[in-house]
Formats: structure tokens, sequence, C-alpha cells
């Protein structure tokens, strides 16, 4: 029986870690763990992307929507380097991804070789809770263990470095003597909770007051029954922050959608309002959305200390679970009566989707993309996940798709990288194979990576128990969310050098590898689409003719931004006329009577 090597055992020992998967792209840095993976049956199974930062955004998309840890692997040099992108959207949203990559020969280092890029150093910053370099067998397992333990703990991405060479030693544990550092598997989390005396301040601050608002976050995802009874007892209403959309249905009343730039007006007047604030689970970075200094009290929940107390003036700041923070709170909460507060804010919130669909039914030319995000809401199955990729596309997730059920969202929301939006549905897919899934990708997104990352899909549907997987491209030729930047921001007209983008027969490109292709141009078809793509037997794809004149208007403008956004059309911006007329014909929505 031929010896075990590095590369045999690095990959038992991700068996041994429950990995199932890893996402990668192979390169002569990484040969003997390749060899290993063939002597180990592809388990965990090598799942290649057709790119090393898609591997990494697969990885994020599958640990985001499964809650396991995501595993990737590169090459040494350009492999690595790759890499990182989608690692920093794993540190910035807080996703607990492991990087293993390869590294030249330890003969070779120091000596200017082929592909010898300093890892340690590049990957120092993005993987900086822990990287590390083996160097000889008996550092494993326990660096691969506390690479695992620490992205799980963290939250955040870990790398290990492995030269060449040392993949095909063979391998040897640590003895038990001096300077050897054994390792076991396996960890048990326990449960924190604030002590008595910090919930009992917390309670009192919420009891006194009249005007409650919470704010929930991605670290409020498991707990969702808890937040639904304390909102119940404060007469409050809830606002979610972008990663935190999916952690309360859009159709409880008292919901009032997404917070920031991209969200909803009756978020925005709900944090300008209230008296009290309820953070719960939430680094939101955009304070200019939350209350006035000096304007409530504030709470906040957080299981990181490292995130505690941060982006307002708390008076209280508990670390904790947020479900099991939540249950010891509860029995110190007096219930408020029924008060004109809450009553205004479900008005509010009815208000804001009847405006929402109003907005979204407007003609444009030729299709109005609030529609097709408004179109699909209604026809989403209760078990999907949406994946976005950056760009306008995110403005209409945030505002007009409206979350129900189990369903479940997401987005490069820190980072807010373009191209992660197909990378994202499919390692939601590999991770949740027997679940719908939907992504909406801009065309920049498209032409950027996710057409080549289609033959992934193509490569893997068959082995999917659920062969749903659509891809909604909004068409529109334009990098549309910098033009609108540019204009809001710098008053400056559309630079049509740089934000228009070559012609693409998307539909063409899916069908010609297998995919359902559907080209939408009229309005009308949008809803048959939908129907079509979500009752297929193989993965689908819709090329949405998209109008870039539809404005992205945030509810709560500002006059700079209104001011700076007419000074670029009067400077000559080629779509003035288009951007005139559909942005009164949606503001005038607001005005209608129901």
């Amino acid at each position: 029986m031929a010896a075990t090597t590095v590369g045999d055992h690095v990959l038992e020992r991700l068996r041994d870690w429950g990995v199932e998967q890893v996402f990668g792209y192979p390169g002569d840095g990484i040969n003997g763990l390749l060899a290993a993976w063939g002597r180990a049956q592809d388990r965990p199974r090598f799942v290649q992307a057709r790119h090393e930062e898609m591997s990494a955004f697969e990885a994020v998309g599958y640990a985001k929507f499964t809650g396991r840890l995501g595993v990737c692997t590169a090459t040494s040099g350009p492999g690595a380097i790759h890499l990182l992108n989608g690692l920093y959207d794993a540190k910035l949203d807080h996703v607990p991804v492991v990087a293993i990559v390869g590294q030249t020969d330890r003969s070779a280092m120091g000596g200017s070789y082929q592909q010898e890029v300093d890892l340690l150093s590049l990957f120092k910053d993005v993987a900086g809770d822990y990287v590390q370099v083996v160097n000889v067998p008996e550092q494993l397992p326990n660096v691969l263990d506390r690479a695992v333990r620490v992205a799980v703990a963290e939250q955040a991405p870990t790398a290990l470095i492995i030269p060449a060479d040392v993949q095909e030693l063979t391998y040897t544990p640590p003895r038990h003597e001096f300077k050897m550092v054994p390792s076991s598997l396996g960890i048990d989390w326990p449960e924190i909770s604030p002590d008595s005396r910090a919930l009992r301040h917390a309670a009192e601050i919420l009891n006194a007051g009249e005007k409650v608002a919470i704010l929930v976050g991605q670290g409020a995802r498991g707990a969702r029954e808890e937040v639904m009874r304390v909102a119940d007892m404060l007469g409050a209403g809830v606002a979610k922050a972008l990663l935190g959309k999916d952690v309360l249905p859009d159709d409880l009343p008292y919901v009032t959608g997404s917070i920031g730039l991209l969200g909803t007006r009756p978020s925005y007047e709900l944090m300008m309002d209230c008296d009290t604030l309820l953070t719960i689970g939430s680094n939101f970075p955009y304070t200019q959305f939350m209350p006035e200094l000096g304007q409530a009290r504030a709470v906040q929940v957080d299981s990181n200390p490292r995130r505690i107390g941060m982006r307002y003036p708390y008076e209280v700041n508990l670390v904790g679970d947020a479900a099991a923070t939540l249950r010891a709170l509860i029995p110190l909460l007096e219930r408020k009566e029924p008060q004109t507060w809450r009553e205004r804010i479900e008005d509010k919130v009815a208000r804001w989707w009847e405006i929402a669909e109003r907005e979204a039914m407007v003609d444009a030319d030729p299709i109005n993309p609030m529609r097709l995000f408004h179109e699909l809401s209604g026809r989403l199955p209760d078990d999907a996940i949406v994946t976005v990729d950056s760009g306008s596309a995110a403005n209409w997730y945030a505002r007009n798709l409206r979350l129900r059920g189990n369903m479940r969202g997401s987005l490069s929301g820190t980072l807010a990288t373009m191209g992660c939006g197909v990378p994202y549905g499919i390692g939601a897919k590999i991770g949740n194979p027997d679940r719908p899934v939907i992504v909406f990708a801009g065309d920049g997104a498209m032409q950027m990576n996710g057409l080549a990352e289609l033959l992934t899909i193509k490569h893997y549907w068959e082995d999917w128990l659920d062969p749903r997987l659509v891809v909604a491209v909004l068409h529109n030729n334009d990098l549309n969310q910098v033009t609108w930047e540019m204009r809001a921001m710098q008053g400056s007209p559309k630079f049509e050098q740089s934000q228009t983008l070559p012609e693409m027969d998307y539909a063409a490109f899916a069908e010609s590898i297998g995919m359902l292709a559907l080209s939408v141009n009229k309005p009308k078809e949008i809803g048959s689409a939908w129907e079509r793509a979500l009752s297929a037997d193989r993965p689908a794809l819709l090329d949405v003719r998209c109008d870039p004149d539809v404005p992205p208007i945030p509810p709560h403008a500002t006059f700079e931004q209104a001011k700076a956004t007419v000074q670029s059309l009067a400077e000559g911006d080629e779509n003035r006329w288009g951007v005139l007329k559909q942005g009164v014909k949606a503001k005038m929505q607001e005005f209608r009577k129901s």
C-alpha cells in the first residue's frame, strides 16, 4: 500500500471536518493535491470553476446559503492572486472560508522562480485572522484544524499555503515530544448571552420608548421568532440592513424593508422619527440613515465584541447570540398598548408597496427593470434562493422584491463587487441542490465573468435534484449604476466611452450550451417568461431588454443629489430626455391616490 502523502492527509482531514465540496481551479502548484484527489475518488468533491476568482465567490455563496464552511483552492502565483477578490468579499461580509493554495517548491524560494510570489504577505490582510505556510508534514493536522476553527469562530477567511514539494511528502503526524503540536477535531459552541444587569438596563430603555425602531442585520437570521416577539411587544417597526433582507419576510405589515441608499421610504422615516433604537446583528455602516445623534436612546445586540458599540452612541451594548439574548430580554419587556406609532408605520408600509407596484408598472423603453422584480415576487417558490450582482440590480432587489417564508437572498453587501451573482448562485445550488435559485445580474457583470460561468452551470446541473437555476440578465448596454452615480454625485453627464457596453446576445449564448433561453423584449412577456423558467427541466436564462433611463431614485434623495442630476443632464447627457421622462413618470406615482 502506497504511503499517505501530505496531499492525501489534507483531503482526509477535510473529510473529517465534514467538508463535502472544494471549489477550485487546477494548476501545477497544487498537483500533489490533485493527485491525492484522484486517489480519494473525488472526496471531497472538486467543483471546477472557470476562474479562481469564481471559485472563491462560489465558496462564499456556498457558505452564505448553507451555514457551513466554504473551501476553495488554487495554484501558486496567479491562481492564488485570483482568489483575493472573492476572499475579500468573505472578509467584509463575515463569511467562513478556508483557502488552500499552492506555492513553488521550497528549494526554489527566494530565487525569483517562476510563479514565486510572497503569498504569506499577499494573504496577510485578507486572511489576517489566520494564514500559515506548511513547511513540514508534522505541522498537520494542527494548522488545518486551526484554519477551520478560526474561519468558523471569526466568520472570516483563513488561508493555508502548501509548497508543491511538501504536498508530495510522506505524511508523518506530530510526535509526542518538544516543539510538536498535536491537534483534534470538532468544536462545541457555547450559547452566549449577556448578564442580568445589562439585560435589565436594556429593558428599561426599551420600555421607556414611545416610538421604537428595530434594525436587523444578518446576525439576526437565526432569531426570526424572537425578533417578531420583541417587535410585537414594543409596537416597533423593523428595518432591514441589506444583508439582513431575508431575516424577516416582507409581508409582515410592520417590516419597513431595506435601509440606506438602496432602502425604502418607510425605513428612512422610521429612523428619522423614532425615539428608541434596538439594533440586532447588524454592522450597518451608513450612519446618516440612522437617527440623528441625541434623537434616540439605543441598545445593540451582537455576538461579536469587535463590532459592538459601533456606528451609534448605544447606551447598552449586549454581547451575545441574538436569539438567546432576545429570549432572555423578552420577560423583562412591558407590552405596549396599541398606539398610533405602530399604526402609522403599517400605513406607510402599505402605501409604499402600492407606490412600488405602480412604479414597476410604468411604461419604459422597452422594459421597466422594476417590473422584472415585481413580477417575480408573487411567483417565487417558497423555498427559493435569490442572489444578486452589484449594480442597478441591487437597487431593485432591495426595494421591489418581496421575500416571504423561508426564502433566502444575498449579495456582496460590503465589498459590493461586480461579478459575484452567477458564482454565488452556483455555490448556493451546489450546497442546496434541491432548492430553486434565481440570479439577477447586470449585463456588465455578465460580460465581466458571468457568461463564462454559465459553462459551470452546464457542467454540473444534471447532478441537481431540482434543475432550476434561473439567470435574469438586465440588458441595457450600460454600466448603469455608475452612470447614475456620476449624475447624482458628480453632476457629470454619462461618459459614453466608459459606460456603454458592446451588444451581446445573452440568450443565444445560453441556448448554445443547452440552457432554456428566453429573450424578453416586451413588458407583457415578463410574467410568462418567469413561469416558463421556473417550471423548466433545466437551467434557464432570461435576456431582458431593460430601459437604462429608469432612475434608481432613492425615496429620500437629497436636494444636492437632485441638483447634481439636473446639472448633469443640462451638460449634454446623451440620455437626458429619456431620463427626464422616466423620472417624472416614476415620481408621479407617489402623488396618485390609492
